[in-house]
């Protein structure tokens, strides 16, 4: 097992010497912080709780929603139920990280912010450089609850990226009584999930851990190959008189074979069921030779119809703790430490370059190494009418990628395992990334109806590269870019009207750090030293600025929220991709100008009778790019044209019902018409997926505490859907043929057993 962590040993030190800190168990409520206490309208059964309180638009999932959802199933699926949300994945449980995209108010996932108990993830892209995707930090089954800031994240939220929301998921508590959870399930394509945890309940020392294993495999729903992850979690807390400890460690081994990225030619050439050629070596080396020399194949006509075969490997560790502490009555402090340390592996069969024997195809490689350590940090005041925090988030981040290819004279590698011995590297650079935000805010109670919060933050990231191998002349990349801005303010309100009613406001300014990747979207460093040297002194940071403000009314079997939203977004960055990707072929970094969205959000959440929920959101979103742009002295006209991946009209709509014992839920999703072009020429039709599930629990049937059964059927009526892979998207696409789409996956059945002892 490889364990490469640099800085593991001074990590756990210092772990070690704050779980050394024993004593009494105290009062929780001493020692919590805002960040960690579920609002308190979680205790509405399956139900959206919209944030009460809250100077700005906040949704929250909790435990009982997910866990209605199919098992397995990706946290970030879960969200797609709300509002301002754009989610779309090829597989039924919105695991396949390649294809799995989300976006909210016409931000994609890079310009979001996410974190796991304020640990954070980084943009959580698929081409991994400074952090991790939530379904490898920890198991589905372990996470309590996840808060969906739409519009602005908090001041203090541990993210370089967040120029839109931020995700912020919190993990169980390990439970106050010992037992054992397992769970079993099956679903069509031979998707199995095993899931297993211990809780040790607590001791006398004040201390509390959990450990669970989770393992699943699944053949893909087409083609050949299958998906395999093995997950551990461990989580420890530790009272004591001042306040309380937490530490946990997270392992994840993922290897997914991939699904072959479609272009709109390729779908109606070849069928919606086009996959790979794997396992067939022997198809793959003719298409390589007859279509690589100008012929075709069949309905083959293209070297990127499909290739042999190609999977994603990534191997994380994620460890850390927090040490919150009531220093007084007044004042409290929350630190956490961390470290993450990964190996990645993107394999493709390419035809674009042989192997040194002649076969037509060798293995080409993308390979992520991160290695990355943090410290956060805040202190809180409260004095009369004031409650003041200010704190910081470092983070030193080591990552070193590489392009790489691997002889296939003697037939095709495995896709599950990291091959060794290149005959060729065509780049390898070293990253080094330190990151330093700072924040201050004051939250004003100015009466038992208005509340005002106002502060500001700072942030400063600045990234070096440098070439450990080029072998490419004049390709020996170096250098720094500084992405900065010291006064970034926030100024948010909440007025209580009544009991029922209450309105808030808030506007926010956000600047992104640059990405420090290339061959991975918008970077300025994939590019050679003359393309770097040209754009260095010049090129700016992305920004954005947010103003929002809405309603928010309550009774006690209804809640609704509306929100009215406008976003200014300048600078942003655009890789415009030349040519296939597989070839190695770099992206051109595009300052594209403006963009202006404007939108609205409707929330309704309906108790009828007892037991019975009828969830609904709509959301109606316009993004637009403000300029034109050329490239290569060809000029593209955007100005005026819609945003990719950002649909106008998004409805959701679910009902449920559950009586502690039996439980079911029916739901639709809409997602309206997308671009994948900038100049719009190119879209997918939007659609609708209807999931349908339910249950039953038995309370203390023998050993058991409780016992449950769940049988559901994932996107009901068959619909047949594109969603969007990680591939940069293209200015224009008259014929058709960008790689950009992904076949979403058929309707699919599950069942799920599960006991508690």
């Amino acid at each position: 097992m490889h364990y490469r962590l640099k800085r593991l040993p001074v990590t756990l030190a210092v772990m070690g010497a704050l779980y050394g800190i024993q004593g009494h168990a105290a009062d929780d409520a001493q020692v919590q912080t805002k960040e960690s206490v579920a609002d308190e309208e979680t205790a509405l059964n399956s139900v959206v709780v919209f944030g009460k309180k809250r100077t700005r638009q906040v949704s929250e999932i909790s435990r009982a929603d997910l866990d209605n959802t199919a098992p397995g199933t990706s946290p970030i699926k879960a969200l797609s139920t709300l509002p301002g949300v754009n989610y779309n994945s090829p597989d039924s449980f919105g695991n396949y990280e390649w294809g799995s995209r989300i976006s909210i108010r016409g931000f994609n996932q890079n310009q979001l912010g996410f974190t796991l108990d304020d640990v954070p993830l980084g943009d959580m892209s698929y081409r991994n450089y400074n952090g991790l995707h939530i379904s490898r930090a920890i198991s589905s089954e372990n996470i309590g609850r996840i808060v969906v800031s739409q519009g602005t994240g908090a001041l203090g939220t541990a993210s370089s990226s967040n120029l839109g929301g931020t995700i912020q998921f919190y993990s169980l508590e390990p439970a106050e009584k010992q037992g054992v959870k397992f769970e079993q399930s099956f679903a069509e394509y031979d998707n199995r999930r095993t899931f297993a945890r211990f809780d040790s309940g607590l001791l006398s020392t004040g201390t509390k851990f959990a450990i669970s294993a989770t393992e699943q495999n699944a053949d893909k729903w087409k083609g050949h190959g299958e998906q395999r992850h093995q997950l551990v979690n461990f989580k420890l807390t530790q009272d004591f008189d001042i306040g309380k400890f937490t530490g946990f460690i997270n392992y994840s081994d993922r290897k997914d074979v991939d699904y072959m990225d479609l272009s709109k030619s390729s779908a109606r050439r070849l069928g919606y069921r086009w996959d790979y050629f794997a396992p067939d070596w022997a198809l793959a080396q003719q298409v390589a030779t007859q279509v690589g020399a100008g012929g075709t194949v069949g309905n083959i006509t293209s070297l990127d119809d499909a290739y042999y075969n190609g999977s994603g490997l990534r191997e994380d560790w994620l460890v850390g703790g927090t040490l919150a502490l009531a220093l007084s009555d007044t004042v409290s402090l929350k630190t956490t430490i961390y470290h993450h340390d990964q190996d990645g592996t993107g394999t493709w069969w390419t035809p674009y370059r042989a192997s040194p024997g002649g076969t037509p195809i060798s293995l080409r490689t993308l390979e992520f190494d991160i290695n990355r350590s943090g410290i956060l940090s805040a202190l809180t005041y409260n004095q009369g009418i004031h409650s003041f925090n200010a704190g910081f988030w470092y983070e030193n981040n080591d990552f070193q990628h590489a392009m790489r290819f691997y002889a296939q004279d003697n037939g095709p590698s495995s896709p599950y395992r990291r091959p060794s011995n290149p005959f060729f590297t065509a780049w390898n650079y070293q990253f080094d990334t330190n990151t330093l935000q700072l924040h201050f805010q004051d939250n004003i109670k100015l009466s038992d109806q208005l509340t005002v919060n106002a502060g500001f933050k700072s942030l400063d990231a600045t990234t070096s590269v440098s070439t450990l191998r080029d072998t490419a002349a004049g390709n020996e990349l170096r250098g720094s870019l500084t992405a900065s801005d010291h006064f970034l303010p926030s100024l948010g309100l909440n007025f209580k009207l009544d009991e029922q009613n209450e309105f808030f406001a808030d506007a926010a300014e956000n600047v992104a750090a640059f990405r420090g990747v290339v061959k991975g979207g918008a970077s300025p460093f994939d590019t050679t030293q003359a393309g770097f040297n040209a754009i260095k002194g010049s090129i700016k940071p992305e920004e954005s600025l947010v103003v929002e403000g809405g309603w928010r009314y309550r009774q006690p079997n209804f809640n609704s929220s509306v929100a009215l939203y406008h976003v200014d977004f300048k600078n942003r960055l655009l890789a415009l991709q030349q040519g296939s990707g597989i070839v190695g072929n770099p992206s051109v970094l595009t300052n594209v100008g403006k963009v202006e969205t404007v939108g609205a959000e409707f929330s309704a959440n309906w108790s009828p009778i007892t037991n019975v929920w009828f969830n609904n959101s709509l959301t109606l979103n316009q993004s637009k790019y403000r300029d034109d742009f050329s490239i290569n002295n060809t000029v593209f006209r955007t100005d005026g044209k819609n945003v990719v991946d950002a649909p106008k009209t998004i409805v959701s709509s679910q009902l449920k019902y559950n009586d502690g014992s039996l439980y079911g839920q029916i739901g639709a999703n809409y997602i309206g018409q997308r671009y994948y072009t900038y100049t719009n020429d190119q879209s997918v039709s939007g659609y609708t997926i209807w999931d349908i599930s339910g249950g039953y629990r038995w309370r203390n049937v023998s050993l058991a505490k409780n016992v449950n059964v769940q049988i559901g059927v994932n996107n009901l009526f068959d619909k047949k859907y594109f969603a969007f892979g990680d591939n940069p998207y293209q200015a224009t696409d008259p014929t058709g043929d960008a790689y950009n789409l992904l076949a979403g996956a058929p309707r699919t059945a599950f069942v799920r057993f599960a006991g508690e002892f």
